[in-house]
């Protein structure tokens, strides 16, 4: 419970609470979780939190920009505390294990788009896919 996680809440104007610092602290700790591992790693420190209130804390941290929500295709969604730096993911197709890659060029979007049908394009999104070491030395041991 950190002065800068309740800097942080407060800074996009929600109320410094037990269920929001704790959830915070969860994901500084853990990168890449689910809702149900931040659930089970808050209740381990307060029992009385409940599931609604981890998934409640979870939307609002995430609306506001504290929090980064990532769903790649046919996985579960995970959260992350590493938010406004434009990185990416890449994905086992085996296991499903995350890992940060950060933006070759640095800055935003990293992705310079054929055609941005009028948009004003802010931020690429982009996730690799593949086997992590433990996948692949399992697959194609040498």
């Amino acid at each position: 419970m950190t002065v800068d996680s309740q800097t942080r809440l407060r800074s996009v104007s929600l109320r410094v609470t037990r269920p929001r610092l704790a959830v915070l602290a969860v994901l500084n700790d853990h990168r890449h979780v689910d809702a149900e591992t931040v659930l089970a790693l808050v209740r381990a420190g307060h029992p009385e939190v409940s599931r609604q209130t981890v998934y409640d804390v979870l939307r609002a941290l995430t609306n506001t920009g504290l929090v980064r929500r990532i769903q790649p295709a046919g996985a579960t969604a995970r959260y992350e505390a590493r938010v406004a730096d434009n990185h990416h993911h890449v994905v086992c197709r085996s296991c499903g294990a995350i890992a940060d890659v950060d933006c070759v060029v640095g800055h935003a979007p990293c992705l310079t788009a054929s055609g941005d049908h009028g948009f004003v394009i802010d931020e690429a999104e982009v996730v690799l896919w593949g086997s992590c070491p433990a996948c692949a030395t399992a697959r194609f041991p040498q």
